[in-house]
């Protein structure tokens, strides 16, 4: 780490190792779109603002996931980079990524990857700024070097109006060999938000061949319409109340063709009391237009066709600075033609800032109109974490996924010199035996680091 101005940095790295990163959270896929996992590994987070274009776990121009992990979460060696991100003068911001991936036979050729971004500040919250993203490919796993690429241009701004209003707006496209139609995407906004009102409107259209490969698409070729009303009232005397939130809005998707893929009208009001429990209480109606069958678990497949329901929706939780609180999201409804049952309980317990612990279950019971569709799909997750002093730490994640029934178990021991720096000893198992398997994944990992600071 090189500081080239109080405010401009360039970071260096090589044969970057990520073994002391906790794992990712499993996540239920119960539908036909691409799950988002959020990065968790140091040396990406850091400055991660100054590469962000797009809008957030939908459509983004870079996702840096996608250098060093596949898109089967097998992990690609990364053989090094150089970061340099900062400020240039008082309203300049500049990110400059450059990585290189070994070939993982099967799974992804050697890559290099480039990112370039420039935004400039203006008054009232207001800038502009692009992006440009590239991937380049050694060509050895499906296509000649020629064509074993991909590119990314995106354009993006923001305009302040008053002190409430903020205008957003983004353009971007994207170059693939092979794909010659629409490979452009584009989202404008408009943001309202005061002491008493938050109110938003969107509009977003995404090419059936845009195709940021380092980036992240939820679904592809659609356009979305998205509206939020939402009206904050702090009453003098009701209840205990400190707020309440009464709100509306509603999502949906359409094809290019004008086909309604998904639509999501929520109504609800959050109350929030000065006790610090608040509660949630909405009803959600939903469409879901499905094109082509797919497998929501295995042996169950929803048909084509368009399903419309109505859904309750309650969420409770506690006050969550205390030692002890707990959290219930509830959704009671229709899914599919059939019937949906969604409970996700769980409990904190704390000890000062010396011990942490989660337990948390996430209950789906579905009865749907087809062979097999009576069933559960479940996860249970149990977190633990215990500070011996604020630099040595020993933490715990142990996840069960019942369709799977396959358990994951993740232990690491941290002492720390400084921010990510340090000695960790990280244990790591997948264990399979529920279904009749010997344990898989197991491996024991010793790692020192230390930054270089100049």
């Amino acid at each position: 780490k090189y500081s080239i101005t109080p405010s401009l940095t360039l970071d260096l790295t090589y044969n970057t190792d990520f073994a002391q990163v906790e794992p990712d959270k499993l996540q239920l896929n119960l539908d036909r779109f691409a799950l988002f996992f959020p990065e968790k590994r140091p040396f990406f987070l850091e400055n991660a603002g100054q590469f962000g274009v797009g809008d957030d776990n939908e459509v983004e121009l870079f996702f840096s996931r996608r250098i060093g992990i596949s898109d089967g979460g097998s992990v690609i060696p990364v053989e090094g980079g150089a970061r340099l991100s900062g400020k240039v003068g008082e309203r300049s911001n500049l990110g400059l990524l450059l990585m290189n991936t070994e070939a993982i036979d099967g799974i992804a050729p050697a890559n290099r990857f480039t990112v370039a971004r420039f935004s400039q500040e203006l008054p009232n919250r207001s800038s502009i700024g692009a992006i440009y993203v590239g991937r380049d490919g050694d060509g050895s796993f499906l296509t000649p070097e020629n064509d074993d690429y991909n590119r990314s241009y995106a354009v993006d701004g923001t305009w302040g109006i008053g002190d409430y209003l903020l205008l957003k707006g983004w353009a971007a496209k994207s170059d693939t060999p092979g794909l010659n139609g629409d490979d452009n995407a584009y989202s404008v906004s408009a943001d309202y938000d005061s002491s008493t009102w938050s109110n938003s409107l969107s509009y977003t259209e995404v090419g059936e061949d845009f195709n940021p490969e380092v980036g992240f698409l939820s679904r592809t070729n659609y356009r979305k319409a998205r509206v939020l009303l939402l009206r904050r009232v702090r009453p003098k005397n009701l209840w205990g109340l400190l707020e309440m939130r009464p709100h509306i809005s509603y999502a949906g998707h359409w094809k290019s063709d004008g086909f309604h893929e998904s639509g999501f009208l929520h109504i609800d009001n959050h109350w929030e009391f000065r006790s610090g429990t608040e509660l949630h209480t909405g009803m959600n109606f939903t469409k879901d237009g499905v094109i082509d069958a797919f497998e929501i678990v295995d042996g169950v497949t929803v048909q084509p066709g368009t399903y419309d329901h109505a859904e309750g929706q309650i969420v409770y939780f506690t006050n969550r600075s205390k030692p002890f609180s707990f959290r219930l999201r509830t959704t009671v409804g229709g899914k599919f033609g059939g019937d949906r049952v969604s409970l996700q309980p769980s409990i904190m317990y704390r000890i000062g800032e010396t011990f942490r612990s989660e337990l948390e279950l996430i209950y789906n019971e579905f009865d749907l109109p087809v062979p097999n569709g009576d069933f559960t799909a479940n996860l249970a997750r149990l977190r633990l974490s215990y500070s011996f002093t604020p630099s040595v730490q020993l933490q715990a994640l142990v996840q069960y996924n019942d369709n799977a029934d396959t358990i994951g178990t993740n232990i690491r021991f941290s002492w720390l010199r400084n921010a990510n720096s340090g000695l960790y000893l990280v244990y790591n198992e997948v264990d399979e035996r529920f279904a009749g398997a010997p344990p898989t994944g197991r491996e024991l990992i010793v790692k020192f680091s230390h930054i270089l600071t100049c």
